[in-house]
């Protein structure tokens, strides 16, 4: 039977990626600028978005980290928690998780199969069909309350259908420019579209000229705007890495503590507990996480120059002998202002992976042209980078595996 039902996944999966464009595969093509399809689909599933509860959370870095902190303390507080995140590493189904619990393969079967029977008049989008399954799962298990990751944006992206008790923005760094604007200001407006009347929106973002965006918006709207706590104290015995985790912990124990006027109590022992099990309640890995010794081997899916950037600061303080960066990204990114970031002295493996929006090896030549690399080599897999990688680092070395969630995706 479980042969049959992977056998029937495996074909649904295909559907999905092919039937409907994928931005985890096509890039900006796959972006569409509006919330009527994702309207329509829940009104033919029986709009499961009004007989649930939400927490929403956008913003450029810290996302994912920000949802599986507050949805691992919820789970550990003892509600039945929905987590929406993307994209996947693995498989599909680490998108959608109740209590940490991936939806089952033959729930995505059923599903489906259910909309390949209704004679759709519109295509909706891959990611505009996964949030509608999550959606439904999350109605169908009676979830007490939904963590909800926003995909792209804010404003237009296809999770702004909903009404939360609380709003996020963790941050606002230049991504996606061809879609959301080329400044702060302008890709701050996008993600402020998530704003609702008279809804709490909680941030830690520190710019000046981004936050006066987001108090206008408030304003508008009725709304409040609180910063996040920098000043909140995290357990000694959690190994929060780098100050961008550590920014993450703050702002969702700030968000943790705003929703207890919601009536979604959480102490502070199921914080502790939530950032101990928070792999087991969430899924969540590959942010600044140690993935083997001997020599220390870090994987982090930080893709844009601000994110990269902490992530280097924080690997500075461990590192203990010479830095490898072995790097792939998608080939819509500014790889060369990213590049800039790299330490001259670390010895530099620029890599391609598996997905089709890979930037290409030549990308990646003419990106690092002119750069004051004292080593740097190319290479067509990503696995070919690492086996190098870890012939020629010492036992006190640091291999970083970083860029993307595709590439990363390549070592599972």
């Amino acid at each position: 039977m479980s042969r049959q039902i992977d056998l029937r996944y495996s074909k649904a999966i295909s559907w999905l990626f092919e039937q409907f464009p994928s931005y985890q595969i096509i890039g900006s093509k796959a972006y569409k600028p509006t919330l009527e399809n994702t309207i329509k689909l829940l009104s033919i599933i029986g709009n499961p978005q009004d007989r649930l509860k939400f927490v929403h959370v956008a913003g450029s870095n810290g996302k994912g980290s920000t949802c599986s902190m507050i949805a691992s303390t919820l789970t550990e507080a003892g509600y039945k928690v929905g987590l929406f995140t993307s994209p996947h590493i693995e498989d599909y189904t680490e998108r959608i998780r109740i209590n940490g619990k991936t939806i089952s393969k033959e729930s995505v079967v059923n599903f489906v199969n259910e909309i390949r029977k209704t004679e759709l008049d519109f295509d909706p989008s891959f990611f505009e069909m996964t949030f509608a399954l999550a959606l439904k799962h999350f109605a169908d298990e009676e979830c007490d309350i939904c963590v909800i990751e926003a995909g792209l944006g804010g404003r237009l992206d296809a999770t702004n259908v909903i009404t939360p008790l609380l709003s996020i923005i963790t941050n606002i760094s230049l991504e996606h420019t061809q879609i959301l604007g080329d400044t702060l200001e302008l890709i701050a407006e996008e993600k402020a579209g998530i704003i609702k009347l008279g809804v709490t929106i909680i941030t830690a973002e520190k710019n000046p000229s981004v936050l006066s965006v987001f108090e206008s918006k408030v304003r508008e709207l009725s709304s409040t705007l609180i910063l996040f706590d920098e000043k909140r104290i995290i357990p000694s015995d959690f190994p929060l890495l780098g100050n961008y985790q550590q920014d993450n912990f703050r702002l969702a124990a700030t968000a943790l503590n705003e929703l207890e006027k919601s009536g979604f109590t959480s102490t502070s022992g199921d914080l502790a507990l939530g950032l101990k099990n928070l792999n087991q309640n969430s899924g969540l890995k590959a942010r600044l996480q140690i993935w083997k010794q001997d020599p220390l081997t870090i994987l982090d899916v930080s893709h844009n120059p601000a994110g990269i950037k902490s992530t280097l600061e924080t690997i500075e303080e461990l590192n203990k002998g010479n830095l490898h960066i072995i790097y792939g990204t998608s080939s819509d990114k500014d790889i060369s202002s990213i590049l800039d970031e790299f330490p001259s002295a670390a010895k530099i493996y620029l890599t391609e992976f598996t997905n089709p929006r890979s930037a290409n090896i030549s990308q990646l030549e003419k990106a690092s042209k002119g750069k004051n690399f004292e080593s740097v080599d190319y290479f067509f897999k990503a696995e070919s980078a690492f086996k190098i990688a870890q012939n020629t680092a010492k036992q006190n070395d640091t291999i970083l595996i970083i860029g993307s969630f595709f590439l990363v995706a390549d070592f599972f």
